[in-house]
């Protein structure tokens, strides 16, 4: 799986509308609060253009994309977490996701009731985040008067678990994220057990009307984002949803109809691999070809764990070939005679696009 993305939002923000266009799933996505009350889940193929070159080049008999799971909850409300709505206990089937796409209504639609009445993508935003940061508190703080009481018996055993929960506390308490904190891998460790939402990564999903396609970006929707220097991702979430049920003989056409350059899940993907310091590399084995996600930095050792515990186990070498290279000879034969293929150890740092073959032995 490359990464996983929790959806949040208002009610009738088109959440649901833009789960289905990224995932082509038809769940129920109806004009009244709190259609979506189980969350939906959905996992998405990467499209990955250098997957396809390679498989044009290599003809293997199976082509495996890496992958996106797309989670969405219950829309939030203002006081969701003194119970107005339906609270905000929906908050915790995100908590394990990766990063958090943030959706905002930006169309009219009077079909459609807004459920402050008026479209203001500033206030919805700060609802929401109001709602997570508030959720994120609850944790902390109970966390903390717990450690108060196990105090009495061991001071020095939770000491530096409370230090960095209170500087957690401190930014929340103070309306910002967890995630604007300066702090050493150490007490970002220490945080990761909490699964605090507002430790990670989060960017807009833009729910803007068809008519506005060419007017993006929305100076208000930018604006508030930069604030909190955050990305955004404009789509049309109708319009998206329609192409995701298209044949995909038939989508070119439709885009190109509505001067699509290229679909939502796209800009997804781009955004959620930059956010989170995201990279593919490729593999072939037997008469598979398949593409893996790792963070930036991943070393060859944990990128063969990546692909499977035996091989981090066993690791012996890789060899690497870089794409643009494989690409420009068009075929492994062809890079080995010219002395492209590098053999690597453990401490190589895998780069974004390197074809891997892992030596190990068990």
């Amino acid at each position: 799986m490359a990464f996983s993305c929790g959806i949040v939002g208002l009610p009738n923000s088109g959440k649901s509308t833009i789960f289905n266009a990224l995932t082509a799933l038809c769940v129920a996505a109806q004009p009244y609060p709190f259609c979506t009350i189980e969350p939906n889940k959905g996992v998405v193929p990467v499209p990955d253009e250098r997957l396809r070159h390679l498989a044009s080049l290599m003809k293997p008999e199976r082509v495996t994309p890496t992958a996106i799971e797309f989670i969405d909850i219950a829309g939030l409300v203002k006081d969701a977490h003194k119970g107005e709505g339906l609270g905000n206990r929906f908050l915790g089937q995100i908590r394990e996701v990766d990063a958090v796409a943030h959706v905002v209504r930006c169309f009219e639609g009077n079909n459609v009731p807004h459920v402050y009445v008026t479209i203001d993508p500033r206030r919805d935003m700060e609802t929401i985040e109001t709602e997570i940061v508030i959720s994120d508190l609850e944790i902390v703080e109970e966390r903390l008067a717990k450690i108060e009481r196990l105090a009495k018996v061991s001071k020095e055993k939770h000491e530096q678990e409370q230090e960095v929960l209170l500087k957690a506390r401190a930014a929340l308490e103070a309306g910002r994220s967890v995630e604007t904190l300066s702090l050493s891998a150490e007490e970002r460790e220490t945080l990761a057990g909490f699964s605090l939402i507002t430790a990670k990564p989060v960017f807009y999903v833009a729910n803007i009307e068809e008519k506005d396609l060419e007017k993006v970006p929305l100076p208000q929707v930018e604006g508030a984002a930069a604030e909190k220097g955050r990305k955004v991702v404009y789509i049309s979430g109708k319009l998206e949803e329609e192409l995701a049920l298209l044949p995909l003989e038939e989508r070119g056409g439709f885009m190109e109809m509505y001067a699509m350059k290229e679909a939502g899940i796209e800009k997804v993907v781009r955004v959620g691999y930059d956010i989170l310091d995201l990279i593919t590399f490729y593999t072939v084995v037997g008469k598979e070809m398949r593409a893996w996600t790792v963070r930036k930095h991943t070393t060859a050792v944990k990128a063969a764990g990546r692909i499977h515990s035996d091989m981090e186990r066993g690791f012996i070498k890789v060899e690497v070939i870089a794409y643009e290279e494989f690409v420009k000879l068009g075929s492994e034969h062809a890079a080995r005679e010219k002395g492209l293929v590098r053999v690597e150890g453990k401490e190589y740092v895998v780069q974004d696009g390197d074809i891997l073959h892992v030596r190990f032995n068990v």
